[in-house]
Protein backbone atom coordinates (compact mmCIF):
# COMPACT_ATOMS: atom_id res chain seq x y z
CA UNK A 1 0.00 0.00 0.00
CA UNK A 2 1.17 3.48 -0.72
CA UNK A 3 2.14 5.92 2.06
CA UNK A 4 0.07 8.87 2.08
CA UNK A 5 2.20 12.26 1.02
CA UNK A 6 1.51 14.70 3.91
CA UNK A 7 1.73 18.60 3.27
CA UNK A 8 5.36 20.05 4.89
CA UNK A 9 2.74 22.32 6.80
CA UNK A 10 0.45 19.38 8.09
CA UNK A 11 3.14 17.55 9.27
CA UNK A 12 4.42 20.67 11.21
CA UNK A 13 1.18 20.74 13.23
CA UNK A 14 0.86 17.50 14.06
CA UNK A 15 4.47 17.35 15.68
CA UNK A 16 3.94 20.41 17.81
CA UNK A 17 0.36 19.63 18.89
CA UNK A 18 -0.14 20.79 22.36
CA UNK A 19 -0.80 18.13 25.51
CA UNK A 20 -4.96 19.37 25.43
CA UNK A 21 -4.76 18.74 21.62
CA UNK A 22 -3.37 15.55 22.26
CA UNK A 23 -5.59 14.20 24.93
CA UNK A 24 -8.39 15.85 22.75
CA UNK A 25 -7.64 13.35 19.95
CA UNK A 26 -6.40 10.21 22.35
CA UNK A 27 -10.00 9.96 23.30
CA UNK A 28 -11.36 10.28 19.54
CA UNK A 29 -9.03 7.23 18.64
CA UNK A 30 -10.12 5.89 21.47
CA UNK A 31 -13.86 6.16 20.55
CA UNK A 32 -12.85 4.90 16.92
CA UNK A 33 -11.40 1.44 18.79
CA UNK A 34 -14.47 1.19 20.83
CA UNK A 35 -16.93 1.44 17.73
CA UNK A 36 -14.92 -1.08 16.30
CA UNK A 37 -16.01 -3.49 19.46
CA UNK A 38 -19.44 -2.59 18.93
CA UNK A 39 -19.39 -3.37 14.76
CA UNK A 40 -17.19 -6.87 15.66
CA UNK A 41 -18.01 -7.80 19.33
CA UNK A 42 -16.03 -11.10 19.15
CA UNK A 43 -12.84 -9.42 20.35
CA UNK A 44 -14.80 -9.30 23.57
CA UNK A 45 -15.07 -13.17 23.53
CA UNK A 46 -11.68 -13.49 25.54
CA UNK A 47 -12.95 -11.32 28.13
CA UNK A 48 -16.48 -12.71 28.38
CA UNK A 49 -15.68 -16.29 28.49
CA UNK A 50 -12.37 -16.87 29.64
CA UNK A 51 -13.63 -15.46 33.23
CA UNK A 52 -16.86 -18.00 33.40
CA UNK A 53 -14.94 -20.79 31.95
CA UNK A 54 -11.63 -20.21 33.71
CA UNK A 55 -13.62 -19.56 37.29
CA UNK A 56 -15.41 -22.77 36.65
CA UNK A 57 -12.99 -25.01 35.49
CA UNK A 58 -10.34 -23.85 38.00
CA UNK A 59 -12.56 -24.02 41.20
CA UNK A 60 -13.85 -27.26 40.46
CA UNK A 61 -10.90 -28.57 39.68
CA UNK A 62 -8.66 -27.24 42.59
CA UNK A 63 -11.16 -26.42 45.08
CA UNK A 64 -11.10 -29.05 47.23
CA UNK A 65 -7.94 -30.76 47.05
CA UNK A 66 -6.00 -27.03 47.76
CA UNK A 67 -8.21 -25.97 50.28
CA UNK A 68 -10.49 -28.55 51.37
CA UNK A 69 -13.75 -26.88 49.98
CA UNK A 70 -15.11 -24.67 47.27
CA UNK A 71 -15.99 -21.92 49.61
CA UNK A 72 -12.21 -21.78 51.40
CA UNK A 73 -10.72 -21.80 47.53
CA UNK A 74 -12.97 -18.98 45.66
CA UNK A 75 -11.17 -15.86 48.09
CA UNK A 76 -7.95 -17.39 46.96
CA UNK A 77 -8.76 -18.58 43.18
CA UNK A 78 -11.13 -15.64 42.12
CA UNK A 79 -8.33 -12.95 42.58
CA UNK A 80 -6.37 -15.11 41.19
CA UNK A 81 -8.09 -15.50 37.50
CA UNK A 82 -8.58 -12.05 37.99
CA UNK A 83 -5.01 -10.90 37.37
CA UNK A 84 -4.90 -13.66 34.92
CA UNK A 85 -7.56 -12.67 32.43
CA UNK A 86 -6.90 -9.26 32.41
CA UNK A 87 -3.30 -9.24 31.84
CA UNK A 88 -3.47 -12.07 29.01
CA UNK A 89 -6.28 -9.88 27.66
CA UNK A 90 -4.01 -7.02 26.96
CA UNK A 91 -1.72 -9.32 24.71
CA UNK A 92 -5.04 -8.29 22.27
CA UNK A 93 -3.76 -4.85 22.49
CA UNK A 94 -0.30 -5.03 20.56
CA UNK A 95 -1.74 -7.97 18.44
CA UNK A 96 -4.89 -5.34 17.33
CA UNK A 97 -1.85 -2.79 16.93
CA UNK A 98 0.33 -4.73 14.36
CA UNK A 99 -3.04 -5.92 12.39
CA UNK A 100 -4.01 -2.11 12.23
CA UNK A 101 -0.11 -0.86 10.78
CA UNK A 102 -0.24 -4.26 8.33
CA UNK A 103 -3.28 -2.98 7.22
CA UNK A 104 -2.56 0.39 6.44
CA UNK A 105 -4.89 1.79 8.86
CA UNK A 106 -1.76 3.83 10.46
CA UNK A 107 -0.57 5.36 7.19
CA UNK A 108 -4.60 6.88 6.81
CA UNK A 109 -3.55 8.46 10.04
CA UNK A 110 -0.93 10.08 8.90
CA UNK A 111 -3.11 12.32 6.50
CA UNK A 112 -5.28 13.43 9.31
CA UNK A 113 -4.49 16.61 11.08
CA UNK A 114 -3.80 15.53 14.70
CA UNK A 115 -1.79 14.22 17.36
CA UNK A 116 0.33 11.38 15.67
CA UNK A 117 1.13 9.57 19.34
CA UNK A 118 -3.14 10.03 19.33
CA UNK A 119 -3.61 6.40 17.44
CA UNK A 120 -1.71 4.69 19.74
CA UNK A 121 -2.37 6.11 22.60
CA UNK A 122 -6.27 6.01 21.82
CA UNK A 123 -5.97 2.38 21.11
CA UNK A 124 -4.58 1.85 25.06
CA UNK A 125 -7.31 3.71 26.70
CA UNK A 126 -9.92 2.24 24.69
CA UNK A 127 -8.93 -1.24 26.12
CA UNK A 128 -9.25 -0.15 29.56
CA UNK A 129 -12.98 -1.02 28.93
CA UNK A 130 -12.13 -5.10 27.69
CA UNK A 131 -10.48 -4.97 30.67
CA UNK A 132 -13.37 -3.36 33.09
CA UNK A 133 -16.03 -6.03 31.74
CA UNK A 134 -13.75 -8.93 32.68
CA UNK A 135 -13.16 -7.40 36.27
CA UNK A 136 -17.23 -7.16 36.66
CA UNK A 137 -17.88 -10.63 35.23
CA UNK A 138 -14.97 -12.06 37.60
CA UNK A 139 -16.26 -10.90 40.61
CA UNK A 140 -20.00 -11.74 39.74
CA UNK A 141 -18.98 -15.27 38.87
CA UNK A 142 -16.78 -15.22 42.36
CA UNK A 143 -20.53 -13.98 43.85
CA UNK A 144 -22.70 -16.27 42.52
CA UNK A 145 -20.50 -19.06 43.47
CA UNK A 146 -20.02 -18.38 47.26
CA UNK A 147 -17.77 -15.20 47.44
CA UNK A 148 -18.44 -13.15 50.37
CA UNK A 149 -15.77 -10.16 50.18
CA UNK A 150 -14.83 -8.24 52.91
CA UNK A 151 -16.20 -5.05 51.90
CA UNK A 152 -17.80 -3.62 47.81
CA UNK A 153 -15.12 -0.58 48.20
CA UNK A 154 -12.08 -2.80 48.66
CA UNK A 155 -13.58 -4.79 45.60
CA UNK A 156 -14.28 -2.21 44.08
CA UNK A 157 -10.48 -0.90 44.63
CA UNK A 158 -8.98 -4.58 44.11
CA UNK A 159 -10.48 -3.95 40.63
CA UNK A 160 -9.05 -0.79 39.60
CA UNK A 161 -5.90 -1.96 40.55
CA UNK A 162 -6.03 -4.75 38.26
CA UNK A 163 -7.24 -2.56 35.56
CA UNK A 164 -5.11 0.46 36.01
CA UNK A 165 -2.02 -2.47 36.52
CA UNK A 166 -3.12 -3.84 32.96
CA UNK A 167 -3.27 -0.65 31.34
CA UNK A 168 0.46 -0.43 32.31
CA UNK A 169 1.43 -3.77 31.35
CA UNK A 170 -0.18 -3.41 27.88
CA UNK A 171 2.87 -1.17 27.24
CA UNK A 172 4.71 -3.77 26.72
CA UNK A 173 2.80 -5.71 24.11
CA UNK A 174 2.50 -2.42 22.54
CA UNK A 175 5.72 -2.02 21.69
CA UNK A 176 5.89 -5.33 20.67
CA UNK A 177 2.94 -4.19 18.38
CA UNK A 178 5.25 -1.25 17.07
CA UNK A 179 8.87 -3.38 16.52
CA UNK A 180 7.55 -7.20 15.75
CA UNK A 181 6.63 -8.01 11.42
CA UNK A 182 3.71 -9.87 12.12
CA UNK A 183 0.92 -9.77 14.65
CA UNK A 184 1.35 -14.00 15.32
CA UNK A 185 5.06 -12.69 15.98
CA UNK A 186 3.35 -10.44 18.77
CA UNK A 187 1.04 -13.12 20.28
CA UNK A 188 4.40 -15.52 20.68
CA UNK A 189 6.42 -13.04 21.93
CA UNK A 190 4.32 -12.10 24.25
CA UNK A 191 2.76 -15.47 25.48
CA UNK A 192 6.95 -16.25 26.28
CA UNK A 193 6.48 -13.15 28.83
CA UNK A 194 3.35 -14.24 29.58
CA UNK A 195 3.17 -17.95 30.84
CA UNK A 196 5.89 -17.83 33.70
CA UNK A 197 4.41 -14.84 35.05
CA UNK A 198 1.20 -15.66 35.37
CA UNK A 199 0.91 -19.60 35.58
CA UNK A 200 4.34 -19.24 37.78
CA UNK A 201 3.09 -16.95 40.58
CA UNK A 202 0.21 -17.36 43.80
CA UNK A 203 -3.02 -17.21 41.71
CA UNK A 204 -3.42 -21.15 41.81
CA UNK A 205 -1.83 -22.88 44.79
CA UNK A 206 -0.13 -21.15 48.12
CA UNK A 207 3.93 -20.39 47.90
CA UNK A 208 4.74 -22.52 50.40
CA UNK A 209 3.89 -25.54 48.33
CA UNK A 210 6.31 -25.27 45.79
CA UNK A 211 9.50 -26.38 45.16
CA UNK A 212 12.23 -23.42 46.76
CA UNK A 213 13.68 -22.55 43.65
CA UNK A 214 10.50 -21.77 42.32
CA UNK A 215 9.52 -20.16 45.50
CA UNK A 216 12.28 -17.54 44.89
CA UNK A 217 10.54 -16.78 41.59
CA UNK A 218 7.30 -16.57 42.76
CA UNK A 219 8.04 -14.22 45.47
CA UNK A 220 9.38 -11.78 43.10
CA UNK A 221 7.12 -11.93 40.67
CA UNK A 222 5.49 -8.83 39.80
CA UNK A 223 2.10 -10.77 39.63
CA UNK A 224 2.43 -12.09 42.65
CA UNK A 225 1.99 -8.85 44.35
CA UNK A 226 -0.36 -7.83 42.82
CA UNK A 227 -2.44 -10.92 42.64
CA UNK A 228 -1.75 -10.48 46.70
CA UNK A 229 -2.75 -7.01 47.24
CA UNK A 230 -6.39 -7.89 45.31
CA UNK A 231 -6.54 -10.51 47.90
CA UNK A 232 -6.15 -8.12 50.75
CA UNK A 233 -8.65 -5.66 49.20
CA UNK A 234 -11.31 -8.69 48.45
CA UNK A 235 -10.77 -10.09 51.53
CA UNK A 236 -9.80 -8.15 54.21
CA UNK A 237 -10.53 -4.79 52.62
CA UNK A 238 -7.12 -3.90 53.80
CA UNK A 239 -4.09 -2.29 51.98
CA UNK A 240 -0.48 -3.67 52.37
CA UNK A 241 3.01 -3.85 51.61
CA UNK A 242 1.81 -5.67 48.04
CA UNK A 243 -0.46 -3.00 46.88
CA UNK A 244 2.38 -0.18 46.95
CA UNK A 245 4.46 -2.66 45.67
CA UNK A 246 2.49 -3.32 42.69
CA UNK A 247 1.83 0.45 42.09
CA UNK A 248 5.65 1.01 42.05
CA UNK A 249 5.90 -2.43 39.84
CA UNK A 250 3.74 -0.30 36.98
CA UNK A 251 5.29 3.07 37.64
CA UNK A 252 8.43 1.21 36.56
CA UNK A 253 6.98 -0.12 33.76
CA UNK A 254 5.70 2.85 32.22
CA UNK A 255 8.89 4.53 32.92
CA UNK A 256 10.20 2.09 30.59
CA UNK A 257 7.99 1.36 28.12
CA UNK A 258 6.19 4.49 27.12
CA UNK A 259 9.24 5.76 25.89
CA UNK A 260 10.60 3.17 24.04
CA UNK A 261 7.18 2.04 22.42
CA UNK A 262 6.38 6.41 21.98
CA UNK A 263 9.98 6.57 20.30
CA UNK A 264 9.72 2.85 17.76
CA UNK A 265 5.99 4.52 16.77
CA UNK A 266 6.71 7.85 16.05
CA UNK A 267 9.46 6.48 13.52
CA UNK A 268 6.73 4.87 11.52
CA UNK A 269 3.94 7.43 12.48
Amino acid sequence: MTTAVIPLEQRKLKNRAGFGQTIHDSFVMAKRGLIKVRRNPEQLFDVVIQPILFTLMFTYLFGGAIAGSIASYLPIIIPGILVQTIITASVVTGVQLREDMDKGVFDRFKSLPIARIAPLAGALMADTIRYAIATVLTFTMGIIMGLRPESIIGMVAGGLLVVAFAWCFSWIFAFFGVVARTASSVQGFSLIILFPLTFLSNAFVPVNTLPNWLQVFTNINPISHLITAVRDLVNHGAIGADFWLSIVGALVILAVFIPLTARAYMRKA
